[in-house]
């Protein structure tokens, strides 16, 4: 997966997601990061290519996101630490599982405020 592959992910996802809408871009350690541009929907996720060739999509690490994607897809997806998913060079990628951790991501603070206490 390349980056422009993944913004283009980032974004198609983020458009089809109930609650999300359109993601700001900005650059965060030099390196492209989208967030929901309505406030308080969710986390961002960063685009961080790696001198290997693979290509780290990178969650903010205070949050469970990277663990309950873990649980989710222990088989069909490569993490790295409680901090990203790793789309390993010249591998295929789930992007059905994928997908759906982007969303759950950009949904992150939505779906926190809607747990039943």
């Amino acid at each position: 997966m390349t980056p422009s592959e993944a913004k283009a992910l980032i974004k198609d996802v983020a458009a089809r997601t109930p609650g999300v809408g359109a993601v700001e871009e900005s650059l965060k350690w030099g390196e492209p990061s989208f967030t929901p541009a309505r406030r308080n929907v969710g986390s961002s996720v960063r685009i961080a290519p790696r001198e290997n060739g693979d290509l780290a999509l990178m969650f903010i690490c205070h949050t469970n996101l990277v663990e309950e994607f873990r649980t989710l897809y222990p088989a069909a997806l490569t993490f790295e630490g409680n901090r990203a998913i790793i789309a390993e060079a010249g591998k295929p990628v789930d992007r059905e599982a994928l997908s759906h951790c982007i969303a759950l991501a950009l949904t992150y603070k939505l779906r926190k405020r809607q747990k039943p206490a």
